[in-house]
């Protein structure tokens, strides 16, 4: 019998802790890469993922309705791969012809989600058209059943969009929907079926553009993920991912500063957002976790390089003009100080990355036979899990080698007629000492234990009064040291029904044989271990200010007109106290309508930061003022306080800091025309502080500028980056406009030299 140290691999298969700029980009020492997007050479574009490992060992992914060959559009297509690296296309949901009758004619099926339910896949989809349709098939890839429309397209209680929608089963077996889109997310319960909307439907998230909420549960708290500003303008899409913490399902869910996702204000807790890497409007997530335990990011993002397709034609026969490509992204979703951030805040990334863990050290999915095992269980299938174990009475199923050190270890379980309890044993040394995770349902529980020198020690949790023992569980054991915990769920997706965590014994086994045992009848599939990751623990740094410099700086003493300063459209901004005064104008600085002042002056050479000190009274929608860098009226970036109405229609309005760009569109006709769009940060206060990042991208040919804010002056929310094509330098500029009837108190304008990006 070969025993496997699991322990000495781990440098193998995960990334380590220290120092924190390493532990974004580090590669392993050894082992298989990834390269994003992980869906080229499959399709060409697979926008709003959501992803699922199926009961036969294959991952799943399903996307929006698009051209995933570049020229006709597939209605919700799915791909499958054994490793979530290297995919295939599966087919669509629906063809042109056998898509629902009751489906609106011209609607374009959207951002579909995944889940194991009571043995059956659940898909439910988002209508271009508003409302949420579910399909149910035995099997990952159908053939599916409709079940009709479960949200309507109006009505639904949510003020906004009916779309966007994801699942989740909460620990005691209750599922909800989450749903909405421009400006607000809802959600709900669902039936013990999860086939229908039951419960009141609860606002928990509002915000500009806010949309794809996804939901998981992890150490008792529940993290809504959602997506705001756009998804789909190209080289111009905002998007960015976000999070917030709630201990309930339908909320409150608050950030990491602590503001309520339902406050009227631009929100922290940002996951991901884009780093001017070449990648635009990273979002619209679903979360996947690996056989080491790691967890990733599931999303799309716009390959700045060639971001839009020429004209499509839809499934309906009409033509659709410059859709943006959306490939099928993965990375290494961190959990620092009991927050998810993606590569510790690195962003997206681009290059060989190490990959996620998808082969077992010691186990297998039963497809091909049952090598490496030793017991008196035997081979079955069925269409969905393909190849797995039967066993009965009290026997086990042991593996042949052995693990040791900190692993993860999992099995997938299901109880026949009369069957008392299936278990997944962790760890089992000589028949003496062992581990075991029992689905228990006599006790209608989750039983562990660890058993040593004729003791037994015990630890359960109770599993749902609706827990369906026929089909397929999920029980995964994660070890590290002697802390041990165990949880159960249907479909890996972040939401157990049931969890144990329990300090195991000294004399608890350190190493043996893994396998699965019963007491009556039972099935297991996919059993197997690996070396559990190892957690990143610190976050990036955050870009560092040198000195500042006084030539590009002003405090705004005196009195009258500011000196220093090139007046663009004569602004009547004056000084005052210390500050500078500025009242907001009906003007724009938008696409063809140029007619907002400007306060410009120069910028040094090379990278730098600008930061200013907004004092903001605004009330009123698109009233907004702030930091500009600016070639010319149609090349800019900003950085303001913005107020924007809700998509309500209630007149209510957001504060946002609003993080936006000017500039040409890439790939069109003619190059010059200018598109203009929106990035969202941290919350505002009624004092903000701004503040700008710069690079000049020489290799690229690009500015690349980064965001932050603060309401405090000491605490910074760093945002994304915007990426511009250069055509001339950068001046340092001050705006405020759009709407009158508002003033704009710039305390000071500093310019720093930048030591760190």
């Amino acid at each position: 019998m070969r025993q496997l140290v699991i322990g000495a691999l781990l440098l193998a298969s995960s990334v380590a802790v220290t120092p924190p700029a390493q532990a974004a980009t580090a590669q392993a020492a050894s082992g298989p890469t990834y390269t994003n997007p992980v869906s080229a050479g499959a399709v060409q574009t697979f926008p709003d993922p959501t992803m699922i490992r199926g009961k036969d060992g294959l991952w799943y992914a399903y996307g929006t309705t698009n051209p995933i060959d570049g020229k006709t559009e597939h209605i919700l297509p799915m791909l499958t791969s054994p490793d979530m690296v290297h995919w295939t296309y599966a087919g669509d949901v629906y063809t042109g012809d056998g898509h629902p009758s009751w489906w609106p004619n011209g609607t374009r099926p959207w951002a579909p989600d995944i889940r194991y339910v009571n043995g059956a896949y659940h898909l439910t989809y988002a209508l271009s058209t508003g409302g949420v349709g579910l399909a149910t098939s035995p099997r990952p890839t159908g053939p599916w059943t409709d079940h009709g429309m479960i949200v309507p397209a109006g009505g639904s209680g949510c003020p906004t969009g009916n779309i966007d929608q994801a699942m989740f089963t909460d620990v005691n077996g209750d599922n909800y929907l989450y749903w909405g889109s421009y400006d607000t997310i809802c959600g709900a319960k669902m039936n013990a079926e999860a086939t229908e909307v039951t419960g009141p439907v609860t606002q928990i998230a509002r915000g500009r553009r806010m949309e794809g909420g996804f939901v998981v549960r992890r150490d008792d708290k529940y993290y809504l993920f959602y997506s705001d500003a756009g998804c789909c303008d190209g080289a111009f899409s905002g998007y960015t991912v976000k999070v917030g913490r709630s201990g309930s399902p339908l909320g409150p869910f608050t950030t990491p500063t602590g503001v309520d996702l339902m406050d009227l204000t631009s929100k922290d807790g940002i996951v991901l957002a884009a780093n001017g890497n070449g990648w635009a409007g990273p979002g619209h997530n679903a979360v996947q976790t690996d056989l080491s335990g790691q967890d990733w990011l599931v999303y799309h993002a716009i390959p700045s390089s060639a971001p839009e397709f020429g004209p499509v034609t839809t499934t309906w026969g009409t033509t659709i003009g410059n859709l943006s490509r959306r490939p099928l992204m993965i990375d290494r979703l961190d959990w620092i100080d009991g927050w998810p951030v993606v590569r510790a805040g690195a962003g997206p990334s681009t290059g060989a990355q190490p990959a996620p863990v998808t082969t077992w050290t010691v186990g297998g999915t039963f497809n091909e036979g049952k090598d490496g095992w030793t017991g008196p269980w035997k081979l079955a299938s069925d269409p969905d899990s393909l190849g797995h174990l039967t066993g009965k009475g009290s026997t086990s199923e042991l593996s042949d080698d052995r693990v040791q050190g900190d692993v993860r270890v999992e099995a997938d379980l299901r109880l026949g007629e009369g069957g008392a309890a299936a278990g997944l044993v962790v760890t089992r040394e000589n028949g003496s000492k062992d581990i075991t995770a029992w689905l228990d349902r006599e006790r209608g529980e989750l039983v562990v234990t660890a058993k040593a020198r004729g003791r037994t020690t015990t630890a359960s949790s109770p599993l749902p009064s609706s827990f369906d023992y026929g089909s397929w569980h999920n029980v995964a054991a994660e070890r590290r040291g002697n802390a041990l915990t165990v949880s159960v769920s249907a479909d890996r997706l972040g939401d157990p029904v049931a969890s144990v965590s329990m300090t195991l014994p000294e004399d608890a086994p350190a190493s043996g044989a893994i396998g699965v045992t019963t007491r009556g009848t039972a099935d297991a599939d996919n059993v197997g271990a690996a070396p559990l990751y190892r957690p990143v623990t610190e976050r990036v740094p955050d870009p560092v200010l040198g000195k500042q410099l006084p030539a590009y700086s002003d405090e705004f003493d005196g009195a009258g007109s500011p000196t220093g300063w090139t007046k663009v459209r004569n602004p009547s901004a004056t000084l005052s106290n210390g500050s500078l005064v500025w009242p907001t104008q009906n003007a724009e600085l938008y696409l063809g309508n140029n007619t907002a002042s400007i306060l410009l002056r120069d910028a040094p050479q090379g990278d730098f930061a600008v930061e200013t000190k907004l004092t903001f009274d605004g009330t009123k929608g698109n009233q907004q003022a702030g930091l500009l860098l600016y070639e010319n009226d149609d090349r800019w970036l900003k950085l303001t306080h913005s107020i924007l109405p809700l998509n309500q229609g209630n007149g209510a309005v957001l504060h946002q800091t609003e993080f936006g760009k000017e500039g040409p569109r890439p790939g069109t006709t003619p190059p010059t025309a200018v598109a203009n769009a929106p990035m969202f940060g941290g919350p505002v206060a009624e004092t903000t502080w701004l503040r700008l990042v710069y690079h000049n991208d020489q290799e690229n040919g690009e500015h690349d500028v980064r965001m932050a804010s603060s309401t405090d002056g000491t605490h910074w929310i760093w945002g994304g980056t915007w990426s511009l094509p250069r055509t001339g330098p950068v001046r340092i500029g001050l705006i405020s406009m759009n709407t009158a009837g508002a003033t704009a108190t710039f305390d000071y304008l500093r310019t720093y030299e930048v030591t760190s990006r």
